[in-house]
């Protein structure tokens, strides 16, 4: 076990100072890179179980609410593992403190192994990578739910003239497209559009403008509601393993320690 120390005065109040940092850098970055590998690992595995749940068939496999907790339930394992794995190699390889307190030792583990989950996580995050296709995909499932919508209000059987039928869903799809929503004017517009274009009763090109807008505002609501899921999920997973790294570290150095007095 490690012993205590007195500082020895030289000058003044100076005290005598290890020539040699606290921090172990080495350490740190060898089990970074054991938890970015496992990280790695575990969100292809996670990606092929979501794959395997998933089902082409309606009615079929985890509504979109259920996918998105169990994304977040595996967020949370993979950063436990990651973690947990990094944050011990960090602490079996630093080099072992001669001459420092127990509780000293036992805060430079806990703050290496935070360390190396901070690096991970730097590194892991910078790939910007899957936040833009996320991005993209976003952006991607906004306009095919607008098109689609637009595609419901201008069905017709009757023959019409295709440059008035693009200009007139363009103009469709950017009303629909708003952020804040139809205002009023322009809802009553959209019904006149709907209904020159497809020669329905203003009573039936109502229905479909306010079904069409329906629809819209339920789909933001459960993308919202996923992607408030996945945030949550996504900040206790971090903290979860920030909090693990550390515990994970600690017992490692403590291990390597005990080893060492064991061999002398």
């Amino acid at each position: 076990m490690a012993t205590i120390v007195t500082s020895v005065p030289l000058e003044g109040n100076a005290t005598s100072e290890s020539a040699r940092s606290a921090v172990s850098w080495p350490a740190i970055f060898a089990g970074a890179v054991v938890a970015i590998a496992a990280t790695m690992i575990l969100v292809a595995l996670g990606s092929g179980l979501g794959f395997a749940a998933a089902s082409p068939w309606p009615g079929v496999g985890p509504s979109l609410a259920s996918f998105a907790i169990g994304a977040g339930i595996w967020l949370i394992v993979t950063q436990w593992v990651s973690a947990g794995l990094g944050g011990y190699i960090t602490g079996r390889l630093r080099t072992r403190w001669t001459g420092v307190h127990t509780d000293e030792v036992l805060f430079r583990d806990t703050a290496h192994g935070l360390l190396a989950w901070a690096v991970s996580t730097v590194i892991v995050a910078g790939v910007a990578l899957a936040a833009t296709a996320s991005t993209l995909n976003a952006a991607a499932d906004t306009a095919n739910t607008v098109g689609y919508a637009t595609d419901t209000m201008l069905r017709s059987n009757r023959p019409a003239d295709p440059a008035m039928t693009d200009a007139a869903r363009a103009e469709i799809g950017r009303l629909l497209a708003r952020p804040d929503g139809l205002a009023a004017a322009d809802r009553g517009y959209l019904v006149g559009v709907v209904a020159r274009q497809t020669g329905v009763s203003p009573a039936e090109a109502q229905r479909r403008v306010d079904a069409a807008t329906t629809a819209l505002r339920e789909a933001a609501d459960k993308a919202r509601k996923v992607s408030s899921t996945i945030g949550f999920f996504a900040a206790l997973s971090l903290l979860i393993g920030a909090f693990i790294a550390a515990v994970a570290a600690a017992y490692g150095g403590r291990l390597r320690d005990e080893d060492e007095l064991r061999v002398r």
